[in-house]
């Protein structure tokens, strides 16, 4: 089972261990980490916004234009943010979730 590391706002590391095929979204949720996703998975927003590890960027393929659009939504943008409900889970994962993304 691949294990995505999500990079808290502090710096705090939370371990989630998931199926092949997962949303990081999903894996968030599994995990008890808060991310928004408001549209729950429905690429409607960009309240799911990650920043993926810049070494396993490329690794993930291309955004759709779709999803390059609500990227275009999201708050604190970096080079390699991706929206979690868009990323399946293929192999080990490194992210950071900007503060924006998780619920208050």
């Amino acid at each position: 089972m691949p294990t995505v590391i999500f990079e808290l706002p502090g710096g705090v590391l939370r371990s989630v261990e998931v199926d092949r095929g997962v949303s990081v979204l999903e894996a968030a949720r599994l995990g008890d980490i808060a991310i928004e996703g408001t549209c729950g998975g429905s690429m409607a927003c960009a309240t799911c916004h990650v920043h993926v590890d810049e070494a396993q960027f490329d690794e993930l393929g291309e955004p759709t234009p779709e999803e390059e659009d609500m990227l275009d939504l999201a708050r604190e943008p970096a080079p390699t943010s991706r929206l979690g409900c868009q990323i399946r889970v293929a192999a080990d994962l490194r992210l950071r979730v900007p503060g924006s993304s998780l619920l208050e």
